[in-house]
């Protein structure tokens, strides 16, 4: 409908021009431009196009755990609960992605709706990372790029260290073994 209307004004506008009122028409049409314009502008969603990085994304601070993969981790805030997943299971998550420049690169914060995953399709880092949390839990991870995506061949996959923030919803338990805890990785304090 918008480009019949806006069609139809450049029509207008030269059969104004052939006319003599050429300056009326060319006015006729930036009007109409802006109009279009501010339409679509307050129809545009208000959602920020990033989160802004944390302030520690270049590096994990000297409080975080650190897996033997070199994985590390710090509690931004404990749910409560002891239901950790097995990679296994399915996994409903809110998580945001950053590169350690602090550019964002995925978010299903953003999009405003959690994520769901079978946790044994989704990359090493995040297979190792997502059995640590409980139900609740919040972490923010560091994850070097060999767990991540640096032998990816997919276009635009981000390489290096990543670093997520990711806040464990809900487990859906595989049939056996449902509700288990894994055993608690060796780690050490960087």
């Amino acid at each position: 409908m918008a480009r019949i209307s806006f069609l139809l004004a450049g029509v207008a506008a030269l059969l104004l021009s052939g006319c003599g009122n050429g300056d009326q028409a060319a006015e006729q049409q930036r009007q109409s431009g802006r109009v279009r314009a501010t339409e679509q502008a307050e129809r545009a969603p208000t959602r920020p196009e990033a989160i802004p990085a944390p302030e520690d994304v270049a590096s994990p601070p000297a409080d975080a755990t650190v897996t033997e993969s070199g994985l590390a981790y710090i509690i931004l805030e404990d749910g409560g609960s002891n239901t950790r997943p097995r990679v296994e299971d399915t996994v409903t998550v809110h998580y945001t992605g950053w590169t350690t420049d602090g550019q964002m690169f995925d978010s299903s914060v953003l999009r405003g709706e959690p994520a769901t995953f079978p946790l044994n399709q989704l990359i090493q880092g995040w297979q190792e990372a997502i059995p640590l949390m409980s139900v609740g839990d919040k972490f923010r991870f560091w994850i070097p790029g060999r767990l991540a995506y640096d032998n990816s061949t997919r276009p635009g996959a981000p390489k290096g260290t990543l670093v997520f923030d990711i806040e464990l919803i809900a487990i859906e338990t595989a049939e056996s073994g449902a509700g288990e805890a894994p055993p608690a990785p060796q780690s050490e304090q960087l």
